[in-house]
């Protein structure tokens, strides 16, 4: 006898029911998979952030200037979004041909076991590499995980579980902080034994935590199924020959070529603004304190411990604000609709993000300028996971939602490049620590424009609240 958790949720009445609790235990498993697979890929992106500068300064020659680390800090972070970028096109695709859950898998042991192997660089071009390869798993993620969120849940469960979705990923970046802080730490203290963490290693340590998602594969290719309305749209495209995971068939069609395109500059926007601007915070944060460590004389070899200490409080400060940014997002597009708060938040995160980098002198200003930073900047990012899958069919919305959310980081793997080459421009000359720091300053302000192109692509897009996702008209191709 069937059990009464798996009955049809549209065979009862759940309009009086709050969301959640129009779910049956598979769903909330399916939710918690995909959910631990996005905030597991988003700590491996903090973890890069925090070991990013260390890491290089270790594996450059001794000596190195600064302008010059800051300068592969900016091409490591290009390469790891770019291979970002790739690995959303080429899984986003095989995920609505062979299947969500099974994709998934993968994306999430290449990520993981990349992120492990980081740690046994042995130069900035392997670790380059390594971060590419990363980069491929990463990018998988977030469309497959969306999709299967999407396709699984009932459609009123939809955009508040996919908010909520985006928001827990937020966990995995205060994960990351917190992680930071305790190597920070005991850099600081220099434990005396076998593991201790030294201030030559520390980056080391926190590229090795990244591996442990590796196991939750095991999970995914256990108890993991497809959707159901996946299989069925497959079957019956495999009878009719309709194209699953195509770019030629989403290209081919002017209203999924629209979208894509339009979605695209969505996406473009935020995530310009953020990795090449808002991630940048820690080195904004690591000179400031830096500056104010030196002139209370702390010995120096105290300094990187206590510098990986501040890194991971900024972490800490702009991704609790990300979770409420977040959720409340989640919360103002149900009510008002995706393209009016998606205009007002591109609004706020510029305006954020120049005050953050334009005043952020003191430490009390991490616990006030980048909490709000980190509500504005990634508040935009939970409408991209309850947006992207209402633009595109069953069988492109994985392929469709990927490609938006990540095609658009070839475009973002420049945004660190432009910010490098804007500060080395504009610190022509300078040769003061202070003049040097306001040249970084001043370049990641110019960089903050990009948040006005999301606004240029939203009048062409639809209005997708209280709509059913949409699908191909009979007999497309």
């Amino acid at each position: 006898m069937e059990s009464k958790s798996t009955l049809p949720t549209s065979a009862i009445d759940t309009s009086h029911l709050p969301w959640w609790k129009t779910l049956n235990r598979y769903h909330w498993f399916l939710f918690t998979v995909a959910s631990l697979a996005w905030l597991f890929d988003c700590l491996d992106q903090q973890l890069f952030i925090i070991a990013r500068t260390p890491a290089i300064k270790a594996l450059m020659p001794p000596g190195t200037a600064s302008d010059i680390l800051k300068q592969w800090g900016g091409t490591t972070t290009a390469i790891f979004v770019a291979g970002w970028a790739t690995g959303g096109l080429i899984f986003g695709a095989i995920g609505d041909k062979i299947g969500r859950a099974r994709t998934l898998a993968i994306t999430v042991l290449i990520y993981s076991v990349c992120t492990g192997l980081s740690a046994f660089s042995r130069n900035v071009i392997d670790f380059s590499i390594y971060r590419f390869v990363t980069g491929l798993g990463v990018g998988g993620v977030f469309g497959l995980a969306v999709a299967l969120v999407a396709d699984g849940l009932p459609d009123r469960a939809r955009p508040n579980a996919l908010g909520l979705l985006q928001a827990l990923s937020a966990v995995g970046n205060v994960t990351a902080g917190l992680i930071a802080i305790s190597v920070g730490y005991f850099e600081v203290v220099k434990m005396q034994s076998s593991v201790a963490v030294t201030s030559g290693n520390a980056w080391k340590y926190l590229f090795l935590v990244g591996a442990i998602p590796a196991f939750l594969c095991v999970f995914i290719q256990l108890r993991l199924k497809e959707p159901e309305k996946w299989v069925k749209a497959r079957a019956e495209g495999r009878r009719t020959g309709i194209r699953f995971g195509s770019y030629a068939s989403m290209f081919g069609e002017a209203r999924w070529r629209k979208h894509a395109l339009l979605g695209m500059l969505l996406c473009v926007s935020g995530v310009v603004g953020l990795w090449g601007v808002g991630f940048f915070s820690p080195e904004l944060v690591g000179d400031v304190i830096g500056k104010i460590l030196r002139s209370q004389n702390i010995p120096a070899a105290q300094l990187p411990g206590k510098r990986l200490m501040w890194t991971g409080v900024t972490m800490i400060m702009q991704n609790t604000g990300a979770f409420f940014g977040m959720v409340a997002f989640t919360k103002l597009a149900q009510r008002y609709g995706r393209k009016p708060v998606f205009a007002f938040a591109y609004i706020a995160a510029f305006v954020s993000t120049v005050a953050v980098f334009k005043f952020l002198s003191q430490p009390w200003h991490i616990f006030v300028l980048i909490p709000i930073m980190g509500f504005c900047q990634l508040g935009l990012f939970a409408g991209f996971a309850i947006y992207l899958p209402e633009l595109f069919p069953t069988r492109l919305r994985s392929t469709g939602t990927s490609f938006c959310y990540n095609v658009g980081r070839f475009i973002a793997a420049s945004g660190p490049f432009t910010q490098g080459w804007l500060q080395l421009k504009l610190a022509s000359g300078a040769v003061t620590p202070e003049a040097k720091l306001e040249a970084f300053r001043n370049a990641c302000c110019w960089v903050s424009l990009v948040f006005f192109i999301g606004l240029i692509a939203l009048p062409f897009l639809p209005e997708t609240k209280d709509q059913p996702l949409p699908e191909d008209a009979v007999g497309a191709r």
